[in-house]
């Protein structure tokens, strides 16, 4: 962050004009390398074997706290799991720069914060957040991170415009359930510089590409059908989530990466999306959370799957509301691919 306080270069958020993408591509620099770091997730496995690129933190390197319990008076302070997402992503250009960035939040206003700590990583070597939609299982950990950075967070944070819409759920025999909604002045107030953009945009110098808003193309993706939200005082249905964004690398030799929050846009429209935007056909790789768990989505996940299986990516890393089910036929379907995700795994995409 420069001295007077404004976003250096790098950092800058460069809006894709929509005319420019219009029968052409944007011109996404491929990058030499990406790590991905899963900061908050929905399961935590102490045995999760290494498995490819994906790298996972081991119990030794856990810090320790003391436990008059305990003869030896030490426990491991280990990651904790949560319902909820947060990514950090580290970038390496053409050129040797290294970018980080969160992607997501978390859930708890400590939860990201602590198990950055335990995994040895520094909240002040961020230079933006991402945020992929307005929900609080991905954007509560913005608070835990501007105390974590000791005063005003001076950091940007890239979201869709609907982001700060309130919401519910309209759960069958049960009162509507209103979620925790995120506050604008609140964030301004911690000190984070809000960039709201509908469209797709850049970042560091054109080796990110946010999606913005992602078309919705297929005839099975259709939505949250139970999610409502508040406009002009009345509520109303909010099936599409229109704030869902993407982030998208593209690894020099080895194609796309596609990392999603919830993917409430569909992950096989965001994924094409991806495609269309950037002109690059290989997929390397998808990782977040799809959304297909609970009832509501069973219908959705065996065309999913056959979407994605088609696109034939080289990695599949599955994360915080995918569901079991849907997980369980993503293995099945693309056994070559699929590595199960956990918090503290390290995901290492390197340049061919």
């Amino acid at each position: 962050m420069c001295d007077d306080g404004h976003i250096p270069s790098a950092v800058a958020v460069v809006p894709v004009d929509p005319e420019a993408f219009l029968g052409e591509q944007v011109p996404l620099r491929p990058v030499r390398r990406v790590q991905i770091t899963t900061l908050v997730d929905n399961s935590l496995d102490v045995f999760a074997a290494d498995a490819g690129p994906a790298g996972r933190h081991p119990v030794d390197r856990w810090p320790r706290l003391p436990a008059a319990a305990h003869q030896d008076d030490a426990v491991f302070d280990g990651p904790v799991a949560e319902h909820g997402f947060s990514a950090l992503v580290e970038v390496q250009t053409g050129e040797g720069r290294v970018h980080r960035l969160l992607f997501d939040t978390g859930v708890s206003p400590d939860g990201m914060v602590s198990n950055m700590r335990r995994l040895g990583l520094a909240p002040d070597s961020v230079a933006a957040v991402v945020c992929s939609h307005g929900h609080f299982d991905h954007t509560t950990g913005l608070d835990g991170l501007a105390r974590a950075l000791g005063g005003p967070a001076k950091l940007p944070v890239v979201l869709h415009p609907e982001f700060w819409s309130r919401r519910r759920l309209m759960l069958p025999g049960r009162d509507p359930w209103e979620l925790p909604s995120t506050s604008r002045a609140g964030l301004e107030g911690l000190g984070f510089e809000i960039i709201e953009r509908p469209e797709p945009s850049f970042l560091f110098d054109g080796s990110v590409l946010i999606t913005g808003e992602v078309p919705r193309t297929t005839d099975f993706e259709r939505g949250f059908a139970i999610h409502q939200a508040l406009r002009n005082g009345v509520w109303e249905p909010d099936p599409w989530i229109l704030d869902e964004q993407a982030l998208i690398v593209h690894v020099e030799g080895r194609g796309l990466l596609v990392l999603t929050g919830c993917g409430h846009a569909g992950v096989v429209n965001i994924v094409r999306y991806a495609r269309a935007l950037t002109g690059v056909e290989h997929v390397h790789a998808v990782v977040g959370g799809f959304h297909l768990t609970g009832a509501l989505f069973e219908p959705v996940i065996a065309p999913t799957v056959e979407a994605l299986g088609a696109l034939a990516p080289d990695l599949v890393v599955p994360a915080h509301c995918t569901g079991w089910g849907a997980m369980h036929q993503l293995a099945n379907r693309l056994p070559s691919a699929f590595v199960p995700n956990t918090v503290g795994t390290r995901l290492d995409l390197v340049a061919a």
